[in-house]
């Protein structure tokens, strides 16, 4: 991280602080660096994870991005004060049980952490879409970007993950471009709601549950994100292979967190690409 950057970070806001205190953050949150504006979150934990030794649970966190982004380059619209813009360096390469399993899964894992705790400090419980969306109804509620980094640590390789989130808090005027699918705790909700309180506790259940990774217990994981996601099984989906346009219904999520989609008489396993749903 250059030294610019690490000038312009400060300690989170009081009402921040004083929320986290509040919380149990087990290994996350060892350092919560606070940005007014910045380019990405993840960018910023991502030259840490690679530059400083000893990063697990730094969190990196704005009020405002200028260059905020989710998968496969899609612009997430991050105005100041309307949002939560997080991003926590992660090591399930470090994982006691099949460390390789713990990575396919992180994003998963973060997804049924969001929803519970949005859940825990609104009351209001988003549905989720493979692999990393948070929605009410047809409406994109979060988001999630799980990026690898090289880091090297006790003299070995192993896989560090930096996990982004955002979350539109408030009503705000998105661009015409995701107008139409977006939505946000408060318009979802009709009230105001506290910043501070949904981030420190999205960041308590992120705690938990990645104690739940690193220990081995996917199945827990795995049958969260089930309950969590309807639209898993019997959605129809389309996307381009290969081969080319496909088209399928889908039929849930393997043990390694692929989304399985029924074609005809077989199954498709898909890990990675850009998913319509219909």
């Amino acid at each position: 991280m250059s030294e610019s950057a690490a000038r312009e970070s400060t300690t989170p806001p009081p009402d921040f602080a004083d929320a986290i205190g509040r919380v149990r953050l087990g290994r996350l949150a060892s350092r919560i660096l606070f940005y007014p504006t910045i380019g990405s979150t993840n960018d910023v934990a991502a030259a840490l994870a690679n530059h400083e030794g000893d990063v697990e649970g730094v969190v990196v966190s704005a009020d405002e991005q200028t260059a905020g982004r989710g998968r496969r380059g899609h612009v997430w619209h991050s105005p100041p004060g309307t949002g939560l813009y997080v991003s926590v360096i992660l090591e399930p390469g470090a994982a006691r049980v099949d460390p390789d399993r713990a990575t396919m899964l992180v994003t998963l894992m973060a997804g049924v952490a969001l929803v519970e705790g949005i859940l825990a400090a609104t009351g209001l419980q988003p549905d989720l879409k493979w692999p990393n969306d948070l929605v009410v109804g047809r409406r994109k509620l979060a988001g999630i970007l799980s990026e690898g980094v090289g880091a090297s640590i006790a003299g070995g390789r192993v896989s560090t993950v930096v996990v982004g989130y955002g979350i539109n808090i408030a009503q705000t005027a998105y661009p015409p471009e995701v107008a139409a699918r977006a939505t946000s705790l408060e318009s979802e909700l009709g009230r105001s709601i506290d910043r501070a309180i949904v981030f420190a506790q999205t960041l308590a259940s992120l705690a938990s549950r990645y104690d739940d990774l690193l220990a081995g217990r996917f199945d827990a994981i795995l049958e969260a994100w089930r309950r969590r996601a309807p639209a898993a099984v019997g959605a129809r989906v389309t996307w381009t292979s290969p081969a080319g346009p496909q088209s399928g219904v889908t039929a849930g999520i393997d043990d390694r967190g692929a989304l399985l989609v029924r074609i005809g008489g077989r199954i498709e396993r898909i890990v990675a690409g850009e998913i319509v749903w219909l």
